[in-house]
């Protein structure tokens, strides 16, 4: 039992990543990581939340609705980007927790991030083929929600896994020109929906509340099922409530986290880069949702494709097209970094023996673990073939707002253990910003349904099995084959 909470030190991480065979080659600029983070955040949340939820929860006020889920964000960030700059080693959360809170915690967020990375990419992947289908008519057969087998899902999953395997400078620089693609389109809906803008849709900017019909068995909020609470549209309960889902569509900066061991200056770079784009997409967000509420009344917007129906009904219907194009170029940089990020965590469990080591090979040419990678693509491009997966998108939600929990309080305790360690980056107001960090999270987890609970209960308890049968008895920190462990009470 006293192997599941012995903490591997930092020391000892840092070294590992010198191992011959398991080095990664370090390619990645503060520039880089950045583009990663837009890269991986703009996506499917900009092009569709926006709308969606302006119609259904928050009126005009939806521009609060994502600065206050990126006030949110923005706390987990700041612990992110000290951890990162600490313990500058692939894997991102799980590392972390492995030097925080040990073995078992780290397994349980590894394999957490696991669901949140592969899960998510095979949704996008999904998503972009609709996209797909719908900008170019193609066969329902061939591609989009219908599509059984999903042609172009797969088709866009396996060229991406290729670009990941050769290596990560290249997958930046494909990232960076799809992300000058869409962010060139999100620009030109701010700037051309500025001509369209009427006052008038403004008001009420917050929509007077209306009490929502409770939802009933697995569909229902579990704070709901908790406290009895009856939620509402629009008011400031439509705002947070609005806010507990359009946070989704800022999943994705922490996966910059995941390259750190492949970055020049980590210390330096890697909170440039997880602050910078996150700050870069909040701005974008309230923007495009300030515009497109301004431009028609915001009860038409409950649609796929909010954008595009807000131009048509403006009466610009040309830009449609232009906005489903940065669509399609925004979900595809998304799929490949998460591609990118679930291959670094699954790597570095790897390394640490918690899974088979044979995993954590790395090519000797492109110095990217190229074994990974090819698992991971693999496993993507069944599931985004074969699987309709929309009822399982809210999975990524609940496992990535799980692992800001473990980081926050991560933070906490690396500091009263290890004060003494060199940090490129501090977070402020420690403890109290890691707590309130915990608390918002753990609040909009409270607003996830009952059924995504339960589904996320099933995937850890079979990761559990796994770690008793195989990861606790071959991890390389267990007692027999380890010298240099640190114990610090927590």
């Amino acid at each position: 039992m006293s192997s599941l909470f012995r903490t591997k030190s930092i020391e000892q991480s840092m070294r590992d990543t010198d191992e011959p065979g398991q080095k990664l080659r370090k390619n990645l600029s503060a520039f880089d990581l950045t583009v990663f983070g837009v890269g991986v955040i703009i996506g499917t949340g900009i092009f569709v939340l926006t709308g969606q939820q302006a119609a259904k929860n928050a009126g005009p006020a939806i521009v609060l609705s994502f600065a206050l889920a990126g006030v949110v964000c923005a706390l987990a960030a700041l612990c992110y980007a000290e951890f990162a700059s600490t313990v500058p080693v692939a894997g991102s959360a799980y590392t972390f927790s492995y030097a925080t809170l040990g073995q078992f915690v780290a397994w349980i967020i590894g394999w957490d991030l696991c669901l949140e990375l592969a899960l998510g990419a095979a949704v996008v992947s999904r998503g972009w083929s609709a996209y797909l289908q719908e900008l170019f008519d193609l066969p329902n057969w061939l591609a989009g929600d219908q599509a059984r087998p999903d042609f172009g899902a797969a088709f866009i999953v396996a060229v991406l896994s290729v670009v990941a395997i050769v290596g990560a400078k290249l997958s930046g620089r494909v990232t960076g020109a799809l992300v000058i693609v869409k962010v060139a389109v999100v620009l030109f809906v701010i700037v051309l929906g500025l001509f369209f803008i009427k006052t008038a849709n403004y008001t009420p900017f917050i929509p007077a509340a209306q009490a929502a019909e409770k939802e009933s068995g697995g569909d229902a909020p579990l704070l709901q099922v908790l406290a009895g609470i009856t939620p509402q549209h629009f008011g400031w309960f439509g705002i947070v409530a609005a806010a507990s889902i359009v946070f989704f569509a800022y999943i994705g900066f922490d996966v910059v986290a995941t390259t750190a061991e492949e970055t020049h200056n980590p210390q330096r770079d890697v909170p440039r880069g997880i602050i910078g784009s996150l700050v870069i997409c909040a701005v974008l967000y309230m923007a495009v949702s300030f515009v497109v509420t301004g431009m028609v009344h915001y009860g038409d917007l409950n649609t796929a494709a909010p954008l595009a129906k807000a131009f048509d009904l403006a009466g610009q219907g040309w830009a449609a097209n232009l906005i489903s194009l940065g669509a399609v170029c925004g979900i595809t940089s998304v799929i490949l970094v998460l591609l990118l990020g679930q291959a670094r965590v699954s790597f570095a469990m790897a390394r640490d023996g918690l899974l088979p080591p044979v995993l954590a090979k790395v090519h000797p040419r492109f110095g990217t673990p190229w074994v990974m990678s090819t698992i991971t693509g693999s496993i993507v491009l069944v599931l985004a073939a074969f699987v309709p997966l929309s009822e399982l998108s809210e999975l990524t939600s609940i496992g990535t707002l799980f692992a800001f929990i473990v980081v926050s309080i991560g933070v906490v305790i690396l500091r009263r253990t290890r004060p003494d360690l060199p940090r490129g980056f501090k977070a402020p107001l420690v403890p109290f910003l890691p707590i309130v960090s915990v608390l918002a999270s753990l609040w909009l987890m409270l607003n996830l349904p009952v059924v995504t609970w339960v589904r996320f209960l099933i995937w850890m308890a079979v990761g559990l099995v796994l770690y008793f049968a195989y990861g606790m008895r071959r991890a390389r920190l267990a007692p027999e084959t380890t010298s240099e462990v640190d114990a610090p009470s927590t």
